[in-house]
């Protein structure tokens, strides 16, 4: 049940994708965030992206999405040619026949406009919560989780549960998935992409990692062309001087709020905010356009990606991040996919 790697625009392979997070910044609420990511993704459609992924995020404002499937169903019906996807829903915390189906209705009403990525999640207190527990989290949980949605979505009409979590009769899929429709697993370590990679799932890869860090994870994987999608933050400015001085601006305190995610055992993790940002800022494509252009190139030569998501929000208010997105569509997206490394696949996915 592989994703297609060449759906792209005009026929090519390349994908250009907007990443929103409905991040809570200073000054804005929870909903003007939520209403703030609506009208990116609407410009996001103007500026000629291909779709947008939404980010899922409980108990923190990092994120203030809860349920990115239902942001989606959303955003699907504020837009006409854009695909919506998850990056990602919590398969941990939901069960895997309802996402499903959630996933079916989206797929039907929407002409087949979106695309469900699911993740492992962390051992968050969000486990209590839903109450799913800690086994739902390991390798097991998540792997048995994850065969029973991939069984309801795969175009058999019928689903049965018969594993240690989940066992009931069989029953009906309604709605009933034209086809398998595909799904991709958001992975940051060995063993969750050893586990997409046996179920022939491509992988949703992070913005923390380095192009080598997720060419590393793509060749453990060892399945080429299998459409796997890099995120990316991006922010376009005049100079490189002027982007960084943005982002060492706005990036703290956003990061610092996904420090507000607890785990099952109370503890909360930290993390060296301004090491973290020049780690970011010196990865991805920031500053003009041409410097922007030339790292997502780099990208699409080292891994092999065709699909590259753009975390858009950075610039912290309404006005900057509307901004970036027009400058993304009018000035990047334009030169990157004229590039003869968004035309043909690498040596590597041959």
């Amino acid at each position: 049940m592989t994703a297609d790697p060449g759906i792209g625009p005009a026929g090519g392979v390349l994908r250009v994708d907007a990443f929103l997070l409905a991040g809570q910044f200073p000054g804005a609420g929870h909903a003007d965030a939520l209403r703030a990511a609506v009208t990116y993704a609407q410009a996001a459609e103007r500026a000629g992206f291909d779709g947008v992924w939404l980010a899922e995020h409980h108990f923190v404002t990092y994120g203030t999405c809860p349920s990115a499937v239902a942001m989606a169903g959303f955003i699907l019906g504020r837009t006409h040619r854009l695909r919506v996807g998850t990056a990602a829903a919590n398969l941990s915390n939901r069960h895997p026949v309802a996402l499903a189906e959630e996933a079916a209705l989206l797929d039907a009403v929407s002409g087949g406009r979106f695309d469900l990525g699911v993740a492992r999640g962390g051992p968050w207190v969000d486990l209590e919560v839903f109450g799913t527990g800690l086994d739902r989290y390991t390798p097991d949980g998540f792997a048995e989780a994850l065969d029973v949605l991939l069984a309801t979505l795969s175009g058999a009409g019928t689903v049965r549960g018969e594993g240690a979590r989940f066992g009931f009769r069989t029953v009906p899929v309604v709605p009933r998935p034209p086809h398998a429709l595909p799904v991709w697993v958001a992975a940051t370590s060995p063993s969750t992409v050893d586990l997409a990679a046996g179920r022939g799932l491509p992988l949703l890869l992070g913005v923390h990692d380095t192009d080598t860090g997720k060419a590393d994870l793509i060749r453990r994987h060892a399945q080429p062309g299998a459409g796997h999608v890099s995120a990316h933050l991006a922010y376009v400015a005049d100079t490189t001087a002027q982007a960084e001085d943005v982002l060492r601006d706005t990036l703290p305190t956003w990061l610092a709020r996904a420090g507000e995610h607890v785990r099952i055992d109370g503890t909360t993790t930290t993390r060296n905010l301004a090491d973290y940002v020049e780690h970011l800022m010196a990865i991805h494509p920031i500053g003009p356009p041409d410097r922007c252009v030339r790292r997502l190139a780099d990208t699409l030569t080292g891994t092999g990606v065709r699909r590259v998501l753009l975390m858009v929000e950075a610039g912290g208010t309404p006005e900057r991040t509307i901004r970036n997105i027009d400058r993304l569509g009018a000035e990047v997206l334009p030169a990157l996919r004229r590039l003869p490394t968004a035309a043909q696949p690498s040596a590597g996915q041959r």
